[in-house]
């Protein structure tokens, strides 16, 4: 474990300020993936400062805990870096009419910021607490730090409850979609385009494989008492070496997004099935995550915050909790379609909610 010196830091973080001042702040704290180390220098700084938190640091990632003997412990997570700045900056933030705009006001520095909060208000809360602030989220799945901190130092995810604060625009989305890409080839032979008899067009035989696309049925998957909509989706074709050569290959990429009550093998086998007679060749693949509403700990989350629960469609890092044994479910301010975008905002009352759910459930 690397050593826990205090850093030194020239932006000091106030938890004492409101949670949508907090969020601007952490906000005009630029950290692309790669580079968080000043906001992870600036979120270690006021976490040492609270004498009921125990602090790690773990490259750009903080974890403060609590040590109080509870029965349970929860963690809340979030991760710290951000797409991009936009070209037309969009950092500083502004605040116009109740609402703050800036890179990151969505995706996720508002849920950073209730984090903080709650970490700096609850001193004697009914479960043990795990904060976890990690970096890399943004960019290709290995270089993931909350992925790292479960290789290297699993012992400090240990907890039976997790609530990853990506924003959901102020409800709980439960579990989350797996995913996995598969290229579907088809095979020809090449000839001169002049004389197409000779050869067999590969991209001409394609046209099977988009048609088993267009006709296929999404299922619907009730899991946990959620229902997940499940998608099949071309997502890319290539084919051809040249505009005079008839081509002898062409491949489609295809995405599945698959209910959590599959696993990347279950998925992949039915993949297969519709493209039952083509060559198949599978790609990325990640699991997704059973909701577990039905388990002690989220159905007490659920209780206390009192909002509605929907799917998510998506995939989020609630599989990596998944995969450690421990539920989780997402939670945060923000609408996540606004998430990347060059005119990221977040209504300043969806921050004082979540903030307002969480030290309602923990307290």
């Amino acid at each position: 474990m690397p050593p826990s010196s205090v850093p030194e830091t020239s932006v000091l973080l106030d938890l004492s300020s409101d949670v949508a001042t907090l969020t601007a702040a952490i906000c005009d704290i630029p950290s692309v993936s790669w580079e968080e180390a000043p906001l992870a220098d600036a979120i270690e700084v006021a976490l040492r400062g609270l004498p009921h938190l125990e602090v790690v640091r773990d490259g750009n990632a903080v974890i403060a805990r609590t040590s109080l003997g509870r029965d349970e412990r929860v963690i809340l997570a979030g991760h710290i870096d951000t797409v991009p700045i936009a070209a037309e900056p969009n950092v500083p933030t502004r605040r116009e009419a109740g609402v703050l705009w800036g890179r990151g006001t969505v995706d996720m520095k508002g849920g950073v910021a209730v984090m903080l909060k709650v970490a700096a208000q609850v001193l004697e809360p009914a479960r043990d607490l795990t904060f976890v602030f990690y970096d890399c989220e943004e960019i290709e799945g290995r270089y993931n730090g909350l992925g790292r901190i479960a290789a290297n130092h699993p012992d400090l995810l240990a907890g039976d409850f997790a609530v990853l604060l990506e924003p959901t625009d102020g409800v709980v989305e439960g579990g989350c979609k797996g995913t996995l890409r598969v290229d579907v080839t088809t095979r020809g032979v090449a000839a001169h385009s002049a004389r197409p008899w000779k050869g067999h067009n590969a991209i001409h035989d394609a046209v099977q494989v988009l048609s088993r696309l267009g006709a296929y049925e999404p299922e619907q998957v009730d899991v946990d008492g959620l229902v997940f909509t499940e998608a099949l989706q071309a997502v890319g074709i290539s084919g051809g070496i040249a505009g005079n050569v008839i081509p002898d290959r062409c491949t489609v990429t295809v995405n599945y997004r698959f209910a959590p009550d599959k696993d990347v093998a279950a998925a992949y086998a039915h993949v297969l099935q519709v493209f039952d007679g083509f060559e198949c060749e599978l790609g990325d693949a990640v699991d997704g995550a059973r909701p577990g509403l039905h388990l002690p700990s989220a159905r007490a989350f659920v209780e206390a915050l009192g909002l509605p629960v929907n799917p998510k469609e998506g995939w989020t890092d609630v599989a990596r909790f998944s995969a450690l044994g421990i539920p989780a479910v997402n939670f945060g301010p923000g609408d996540p379609s606004l998430a990347h975008m060059d005119d990221e905002r977040c209504p300043v009352v969806q921050y004082e909610e979540a903030e307002r759910a969480l030290l309602r459930w923990l307290t």
